[in-house]
């Protein structure tokens, strides 16, 4: 009996002691790279797992240069809902939260940086490297000024939504408010240390443990609730990202999308063109499928995905219907403007890169030139098939006749017609058909 009562304690033990660290845990979500939908699908879902699971504490361990304004959005809407603290934290040493990150910062539960890293430089900026939107030659002075200052307008618009959303997260936080402004107006940065002294952050740490060993004891406000951290002792559980949150990140990337999306609608032309060849279409199908899911999370511009379609089509229909380049020309001027504004660079800062844009379109152009050529070529070449191939060949009249009789050509004996009296043998060319007739004439005439 004590025997038994001794095996129970230590199962009880054991099973306490297991208890106990599931339900002390902290887990850590990575961001090593610019934010977009697959961050925030990533952020979203560790969370709700955080929650699910009871954790003590969520560390978002970031080091970013920024990125798509509306997935920034969702990841600082999940973290101010969240039941959980969330620490935001800038590491290993080198790292930085630039533009976005700076606003993921101000929006935690507890902001943290590690020693050697920075953050800022929250401007909006279009980063499509697309040129400065100038007035055309011969417009007069005022309609320039009136460019121009609607132009500003659009940017002040921009900055002034910009600043007005990190103060509210700032004052929300009981943060630095005037240098998040500047970090906005200015594109003004920080170290840790500078950041640490003006109040931007709450604490500094060269690794998690001491993170953890710096928030013990600290008091936050969790959805209107004052929470007292109890960081002591917490098991880390890592959480990176999974297939699914890998694959969107790479589909929803701009330039892929763009890629799938042409590899899509040029492999279903060519299955439509040639029924039965099933590769080109099941390619083409999923291609297109994963585009346009990447789409409806991308900022897309319709006008600019019109013009792409009727672009292809224009290009396409060069070489169905030859127009000395018309419609190829225009197809290709179509294709890139539909191309340079597909996405919504002014507030996203996504865009497809020039350098790829012009190598698609040199590439299709050159494509639609090389099938519009052989078009023309096939246009001027003799008829080879058809009653109308029988012009110009030769044949040998079979029987002597004057006016008409028969001849043979191509193997064949033809009903023939001819000005000149004929002798058996004699070589004769075809000069044009009247109906099943061939009207023929001696070859030895022209010598």
């Amino acid at each position: 009996m004590t025997r038994a009562a001794l095996v129970f304690s230590l199962f009880a033990a054991l099973a306490w002691h297991v208890f106990a660290d599931t339900e002390h845990f902290a887990i850590v979500l990575t961001i090593k790279d610019a934010i977009g939908p697959a961050t925030g699908d990533y952020v979203h879902r560790g969370l709700e797992q955080a929650r699910e699971g009871g954790a003590k504490l969520v560390i978002i361990r970031m080091d970013t240069p920024g990125g798509l304004d509306t997935a920034m959005r969702e990841i600082i809407r999940d973290i101010i809902a969240s039941p959980i603290p969330v620490v935001v934290y800038v590491a290993p040493s080198g790292a930085r939260a630039a533009s976005a990150g700076t606003y993921m910062l101000y929006a935690a539960h507890i902001a943290a940086m590690a020693p050697g890293t920075n953050l800022g430089a929250a401007t909006p900026v279009q980063i499509g490297g697309l040129p400065e939107i100038k007035p055309p030659s011969g417009v007069g002075e005022d309609d320039k000024d009136e460019d121009r200052d609607t132009i500003d307008a659009m940017q002040k618009k921009i900055v002034n939504d910009a600043v007005a959303y990190i103060r509210s997260l700032a004052e929300m936080r009981d943060r630095n408010a005037e240098w998040a402004e500047k970090a906005v107006r200015e594109a003004a940065s920080l170290s840790a240390e500078e950041a640490l002294r003006q109040g931007v952050v709450d604490v500094m740490a060269r690794d998690i443990p001491e993170l953890l060993s710096e928030l013990d004891g600290r008091e936050v406000n969790v959805a209107g609730q004052d929470v007292k951290l109890d960081t002591a002792g917490l098991v880390v559980q890592i959480i990176d990202p999974d297939w699914r949150s890998r694959l969107l990140a790479v589909i929803t990337n701009p330039n892929v999308a763009y890629i799938l999306m042409l590899l899509g609608v040029y492999g279903l032309i060519f299955e439509l063109a040639n029924p039965g060849s099933v590769l080109p279409g099941v390619i083409g199908a999923i291609c297109l499928l994963l585009a346009l899911y990447a789409l409806q999370v991308l900022p897309v511009n319709y006008a600019g995905l019109a013009l792409i379609i009727l672009g292809i089509v224009f290009m396409i229909s060069e070489a169905f219907v030859p127009s000395f380049g018309v419609l190829g020309i225009g197809g290709v001027i179509a294709f890139v403007i539909g191309s340079v504004i597909l996405f919504d660079t002014g507030e996203s800062g996504v865009a497809i890169s020039i350098p790829l844009i012009g190598t698609l379109a040199l590439l299709s152009a050159g494509f639609f030139m090389v099938v519009t050529g052989m078009a023309l070529k096939v246009h001027r070449r003799p008829v080879v098939s058809g009653m109308e191939e029988m012009v110009g060949i030769q044949g040998e009249v079979l029987d002597d006749f004057d006016g008409s009789g028969r001849i043979r050509a191509h193997g064949e004996s033809w009903q023939a017609h001819s000005d000149s009296p004929l002798r058996r043998g004699q070589k004769v060319r075809v000069t044009r058909l009247e109906g099943l007739t061939l009207v023929v004439e001696p070859i030895n005439k022209e010598q």
